[in-house]
């Protein structure tokens, strides 16, 4: 199934997860912060909340990007289930624990469909007034307007190796 919003020129799909069909977090958002520090959360990621999550939401650092990850709490439980299997000695293990669970706050959607962005994970973040928020299938990621064109500047990868990875991968 595909719906795509002409306002936001995102569309969304069913994805197979264990247990059956989930809406997939996709597409890229522009947006503002406010000077309180709220966002909106695009209308197409609402629906998906609203109608598959309840309103709890989780909000952290990456662990290796600059950016902030927003994840409804079904999908934060699932990843603090993974996190609960993996050697708590592990160098790697410690990192995330330390970069990713330490910093993750909870919050919810108010009425208006905004979240209230912490004062700390902003700054983490690098996050100024313009920002992008991007559907990553079981989240939804933020990122500084500026950080997130570096990122997808195409004159900055080796376009080669990309799509020779990216076929290995099955893309």
């Amino acid at each position: 199934m595909t719906n795509v919003s002409s306002e936001t020129n995102m569309s969304w799909r069913k994805v197979v997860r264990s247990g059956g069909k989930v809406p997939a977090f996709s597409g890229k958002h522009y947006y503002t912060v406010d000077l309180k520090g709220r966002i909106i959360i695009p209308a197409p990621f609402r629906e998906i909340i609203m109608s598959h999550y309840s309103t709890k939401l989780f909000i952290t650092n990456a662990p290796v990007d600059q950016c902030l990850c927003l994840y409804p709490a079904e999908e934060w439980n699932k990843l603090n289930d993974k996190v609960r299997t993996k050697p708590s000695s592990d160098k790697h293990v410690k990192f995330f624990l330390r970069r990713v669970i330490a910093s993750a706050s909870e919050i919810e959607l108010d009425k208006q469909g905004r979240i209230l962005i912490p004062a700390s994970l902003r700054e983490d973040a690098k996050i100024q007034t313009n920002i992008v928020i991007v559907g990553q299938v079981d989240r939804i990621d933020i990122w500084d307007r500026t950080e997130w064109d570096k990122l997808v500047d195409l004159s900055q990868i080796d376009r080669e190796s990309m799509q020779e990875g990216l076929a290995a991968l099955g893309f």
